[in-house]
């Protein structure tokens, strides 16, 4: 993929110079090597996903796609060529582990993981960044910054998993990825336009669509003139995305201290097309999220002026993505280690 680099940040990605590079190499240490140049976590597809947020909001998905091709490509050629590469090209003294009759199986991500790769991409061709922050919180940023004071009867929602640090019930394992939004906004002004994912805890019981271990990705857009007409074309953008065109969303009235007004949001049925089935109970839609717009108690907290910025936010499992796309339940197989049901998906 060859453009201007004046305008395309993408530019620098060559996809014919990438293969000739990874033809070459002639041991495992040159492929590690290579893998790190072209997709590490400051590689040429890292820094070109960074930059794609400084392109015009029209050229985005375009570029989005384009890099989002050459990372596939790349990694089909890396693949291509370690399975290329004989006993004689790896470097240093080797053990032969094999066991007979069973071959050898390449392996892959994991479900959850491919999900939440799919749908980085998504929104980074949307112009979104990733934001990542700790799984140990503070009150402070899981609860009180968001608009939970102390005593209010949401608290009651989180059920919360309270780490033996500090003063009583002053640090715990995050109940969801929210905190992110906070630590994100103290650090930069806006606009602002981020995705969380990420690993949460809650101390629940499980169930087949419950665990107490979970990934959620929220997101979150502050800048001036958002609606929730804004919050809902993007729901409707990311879900198109990965589930196909044919999934409609929608919008019901629903409360959230951190948003005002809230809503939830579900899809028509992946498997009954919206007409009614056992999955859905019949309704034609499933529940996946909460959304809304930042309520402006959360924007002074973080000093930001809500007279003259508004925002939205939305927020869901990553597991429910894959359990609707597949079909797996209950939730605990995502955590089973199972190999019949790794090496299916």
């Amino acid at each position: 993929m060859t453009t201007d680099p004046a305008t395309d940040p993408a530019a620098e990605l060559d996809l014919d110079a990438a293969r000739a590079a990874i033809a070459a190499a002639t041991t495992a240490d040159e492929l590690d090597e290579l893998r790190r140049r072209f997709l590490g976590k400051k590689g040429l597809v890292a820094r070109a996903k960074e930059s794609i947020k400084t392109l015009a909001p029209d050229q985005r998905p375009a570029v989005g796609r384009a890099v989002s091709t050459y990372s596939a490509a790349v990694e089909e050629a890396l693949g291509a060529r370690a399975a290329g590469l004989g006993p004689a090209e790896v470097e240093g003294p080797s053990l032969d582990l094999t066991l007979g009759g069973h071959g050898r199986r390449r392996g892959h991500s994991h479900l959850v993981t491919q999900c939440r790769r799919d749908l980085e991409d998504v929104f980074v061709a949307l112009g979104y960044r990733v934001a990542e922050g700790p799984e140990v919180e503070s009150d402070w940023y899981n609860f009180e910054a968001l608009n939970f004071p102390r005593g209010h009867p949401a608290r009651a929602m989180q059920d919360t998993l309270y780490v033996d640090l500090g003063e009583p019930e002053q640090v715990l394992l995050r109940t969801h990825t929210s905190p992110v939004q906070i630590r994100v906004m103290e650090s930069q002004p806006p606009p602002i336009y981020c995705v969380m994912p990420g690993r949460t805890y809650r101390n629940e019981t499980p169930s087949p669509r419950n665990s107490p271990v979970f990934h959620q990705i929220e997101g979150l857009a502050v800048d001036r003139g958002l609606t929730f007409g804004d919050l809902a074309g993007t729901i409707e953008a990311f879900t198109s995305a990965y589930f196909g065109q044919r999934v409609r969303s929608r919008l019901l009235p629903s409360f959230f201290p951190f948003t005002e007004p809230s809503a939830e949001f579900a899809l028509s049925c992946v498997f009954c097309d919206g007409s009614g089935c056992r999955v859905c109970s019949h309704t034609g839609w499933i529940e996946l999220g909460g959304c809304g717009m930042v309520d402006p108690n959360v924007f002074r907290s973080v000093g930001i002026d809500p007279e003259e910025y508004s925002g939205f936010a939305f927020g869901f499992g990553l597991e429910r993505m894959p359990m609707l796309r597949y079909g797996v339940e209950p939730i605990k197989t995502f955590f089973d280690n199972d190999l019949r049901f790794l090496i299916r998906y």
